[in-house]
């Protein structure tokens, strides 16, 4: 198929004659590259997801065609919610938002991106010691698997105090986190079905 359609270009008058082979196979991947879907991962543990989580896929989306929410579920530890009531929340978030899957998984990062097909991992840093600990996780990421690159996002100034930790400590000493939260997410409920 290649062979066929480099023979027609060769006859054609605005076909550069003097094109090397790379040049020209460069340019029928560019091709194939633009029309695939770029999907990228967003991986953490989202125990809640917050209004700084939602705030980085929002700047995601910026970015890339999709974005998958993955939800690693750490066996040796109890979270506030159980990995499927996490997924069920943040579904219920991005119900109107077709770009935006949820999973959750126990491998590795790079694993998971590989099965759900993601070219990227989406990272949030807040300060510079975040962004320190992000470069090493990435140097250990091209290692296992190079294919895929980090995109290191920052948190928006609006948001950046915000984290699931201090969710799950507020709630604790009994304080609304409902601003904490995205818009129409009651924790409580989720908390419920927690203990079903």
């Amino acid at each position: 198929m290649l062979q066929q359609f480099y023979r027609s270009a060769t006859k054609s008058p605005l076909f550069i004659t003097q094109i090397s082979v790379f040049s020209f196979f460069y340019y029928l991947c560019e091709i194939y590259y633009i029309g695939m879907e770029r999907v990228a991962i967003f991986p953490g543990s989202f125990d809640p997801f917050t209004r700084g989580h939602e705030a980085v896929v929002a700047e995601a989306l910026r970015l890339f065609d999709s974005v998958v929410i993955a939800i690693g579920h750490n066996t040796s530890k109890r979270g506030m919610l159980r990995p499927e009531v996490r997924k069920r929340l943040i579904e219920e978030v991005y119900a109107d938002e077709p770009r935006v899957k949820v999973t959750t998984y126990t491998t590795l990062t790079g694993q998971e991106a590989k099965r759900v097909g993601a070219t990227a991992i989406i990272r949030s840093v807040r300060t510079a010691a975040d962004f320190d600990y992000e470069r090493t996780m990435d140097h250990a990421n091209r290692h296992i698997y190079p294919e895929l690159s980090t995109v290191v996002l920052i948190v928006p100034a609006e948001v950046e105090h915000i984290s699931s930790s201090l969710v799950r400590e507020l709630h604790s000493f009994g304080h609304d986190t409902a601003s904490l939260l995205p818009e129409g997410i009651v924790l409580e409920r989720y908390l419920e079905q927690n203990e079903k």
